[in-house]
């Protein structure tokens, strides 16, 4: 597991075996998991997250896809 980043309660990271996949990042709050496609930014799967929590974290993952998708390619592509 690669940490992109903690904001807030969240934390943001990669699995480093799924490096064949479109770009992606997971999100865990506590028990709680989401995974985001990026480009565009879309859910993919969530597991205790409430509809209001994923709205809230998809803007969360817009607001940083710039910088997300710089670290995916800096570790996925280069």
């Amino acid at each position: 597991m690669t940490t992109f980043a903690d904001i807030g309660p969240y934390k943001l990271f990669f699995y480093s075996a799924e490096g064949n996949e479109p770009p992606y990042i997971h999100v865990r709050r506590d028990r709680a998991t989401a995974k985001f496609w990026l480009d565009p930014v879309r859910i993919a799967t969530s597991r205790r997250f409430t509809d209001s929590d994923l709205r809230a974290l998809q803007k969360l993952v817009e607001e940083n896809e710039v910088e997300i998708m710089e670290a995916w390619n800096d570790y996925f592509v280069d």
